[in-house]
């Protein structure tokens, strides 16, 4: 089984348990959870007049080829009802392939490593709590480097295990910094 790292976001309806739901759909479908980080409050970076979202990360093992895991996700996305309305914009789970081994794919619909991944703290931190000394295939920078040095600034806030079990209730008017 090939080891793969995938980032999960939802900022809609109960984004904790959208997560959970997504998480738990991988196993049905040829994809073997191995670990999953802690869930992370995170700041809108891109489209910020949105709800918060909530983010992590998961280590998987999948003998799924990149572009077949990909219409994979693509389809629990769909199932769990994410609809592609605005671009950056709110969503009930969005699942992105961030690494898949040492591999290196450019093409058209897809780009692995993913093409944020150095610039986005709200996958960088749940990444360093799985793997800090993890290298990216094309430019060798560990995961604690790549974070160190992201200019990303946006707030990312462990979620405690209260928070955890149910709704989270996100009004998306928290103050930023």
């Amino acid at each position: 089984m090939k080891q793969v790292f995938l980032s999960f976001g939802s900022n809609l309806g109960s984004p904790v348990e959208n997560i959970k739901k997504a998480i738990g759909a991988l196993l049905g479908v040829g994809i073997k959870v191995r670990r999953v980080s802690s869930f992370y409050r995170t700041e809108p970076v891109e489209f910020r007049q949105q709800p918060w979202f909530v983010n992590c990360v998961a280590e998987v093992g999948t003998d799924l080829m990149p572009l077949q895991l990909m219409k994979t996700l693509q389809r629990i996305e769909r199932a769990l009802g994410r609809r592609r309305a605005i671009d950056k914009g709110p969503r009930t789970i969005d699942i992105d392939i961030l690494l898949y081994e040492n591999v290196v794919v450019q093409s058209r619909t897809l780009s692995i490593p993913h093409e944020g991944l150095s610039h986005r703290r709200f996958v960088l931190v749940p990444l360093h709590e799985l793997a800090a000394s993890l290298r990216h295939p094309v430019t060798q920078r560990t995961v604690l480097d790549m974070l160190n040095e992201t200019p990303d600034r946006s707030q990312v806030i462990r979620l405690g295990a209260e928070s955890l079990a149910g709704d989270t209730g996100y009004s998306g008017s928290e103050a930023s910094s």
